[in-house]
């Protein structure tokens, strides 16, 4: 079969013949312009753990680029971003950008980061997706939000959710 419908338009998914053969973008980098850069730098790399994959200086200046693993971009609207809020945190607290990182145990890594410094704006949650969420005000004016996935919920849990 052919990715052409009958009117010969080819169709979203199909690849043109000038695409590139492999992924269209290879690295997602949030780049975060830290007023206190040593601080920032301890606390994402020593404390959180993210390994550090470069280091550069310029005139009067330094930049580290520290591995964070395989990166999304999430997209929401306003009215999700509220939602996700309520649920995380209660209220609504994050800008438009908040950094989340899926970690093995997000009560014990809250609990770290916390006591280097992080503000705890919410304990870890569990949410209607079933992942265990904290929110933390942390070193280079982030929100963070540290998520531990549960796995698949159980039956017993899925008819208190509803739909």
């Amino acid at each position: 079969m052919s990715d052409t419908p009958s009117s010969g338009a080819p169709t979203p998914d199909a690849p043109s013949a000038d695409a590139p053969s492999g992924p269209p973008v290879r690295e997602l980098r949030l780049v975060v312009t830290a007023a206190d850069y040593d601080e920032a730098l301890r606390f994402y790399r020593d404390v959180l753990g993210l390994p550090e994959r470069g280091a550069f200086s310029s005139p009067g200046g330094r930049v580290t680029i520290l591995d964070a693993g395989r990166a999304t971009l999430e997209l929401t609207d306003p009215n999700h971003a509220e939602f996700i809020d309520e649920v995380e945190v209660g209220r609504r607290v994050a800008g438009h950008v908040r950094v989340a990182f899926q970690v093995d145990d997000s009560t014990a890594a809250t609990a770290r980061l916390a006591a280097a410094g992080a503000e705890v704006l919410a304990e870890p949650t569990r949410t209607p997706w079933n992942s265990l969420n904290s929110r933390l005000q942390a070193p280079g004016a982030l929100q963070l939000t540290l998520f531990t996935e549960l796995g698949e919920p159980d039956e017993a849990d899925e008819g208190e959710k509803g739909a």
